[in-house]
């Protein structure tokens, strides 16, 4: 297994430093790290160049970021992580084992969110009980799929919300997630800037009105404007 990471970002230069650490880890373990900026404006691009990961340079959006980075990948499975999301120790041999070990063509890993209300760890084993009973998963758990799957799915749909849902739908017509219990560790800022029960509810509201049918271009301005 040759794994390409393709972490989409914009304006991470606050974490930067940490991220950076993170990926050049992986790197050192033989992975392929595609770092793929959506326009920049704080120079987290720039140093993110200076460290000697590969930088690419796409139009804005997280879809277009990490279809941009798959492009230029050349590993034959892809794993799509968050700028602000850390894998746990042994993610690659658990991604070879549970792949072997299911026959999956995909799969994603279960997720802690990082932040101080008690009721973060409430949320992510909901998020974690839904995404196995649906086999639908989110980019918070960091997806992982085999090239061939992810081209035959046609990649992330060119959407500003839900491209996550979307694909695991189309990826569900090949095999369930492989589900990988070793937690991925995601940043709880969403949650705790916006009010966590606003937030959760917010959510479901999206999703339920995308299994609905409504556009994904709709839902991003009802996003954009109650989050803001």
């Amino acid at each position: 297994m040759r794994l390409s990471i393709i972490v989409p970002m914009l304006n991470e230069a606050t974490g930067l430093p940490r991220l950076l650490t993170r990926l050049s880890v992986l790197k050192s373990q033989g992975c392929e790290v595609l770092i793929v900026d959506g326009g920049s404006d704080d120079g987290c691009a720039e140093l993110a160049a200076r460290t000697g990961l590969q930088v690419l340079t796409s139009p804005r959006g997280r879809a277009r970021q990490m279809n941009h980075g798959a492009a230029h990948a050349t590993g034959n499975v892809l794993l799509f992580l968050h700028a602000d999301t850390v894998l746990p120790e042994g993610a690659i041999i658990a991604i070879r084992r549970a792949m072997q070990s299911s026959g999956a063509v995909w799969g994603r890993f279960d997720v802690v969110i990082d932040g101080t209300h008690p009721m973060l760890r409430v949320v992510a084993k909901l998020m974690n009980l839904r995404s196995r009973w649906t086999g639908i998963a989110t980019g918070d758990q960091a997806m992982f799929v085999t090239r061939e799957a992810f081209n035959a799915a046609g990649g992330f749909p060119d959407q500003p919300l839900m491209e996550d849902i979307e694909l695991s739908r189309r990826l569900l017509e090949r095999s369930r997630p492989a589900c990988i219990g070793n937690t991925v560790l995601t940043s709880g800022r969403r949650w705790e800037s916006h009010g966590l029960w606003r937030t959760i509810l917010l959510m479901w509201r999206l999703r339920w009105a995308y299994w609905r049918g409504a556009p994904a271009d709709q839902l991003a301005q009802l996003y954009k404007w109650d989050t803001t």
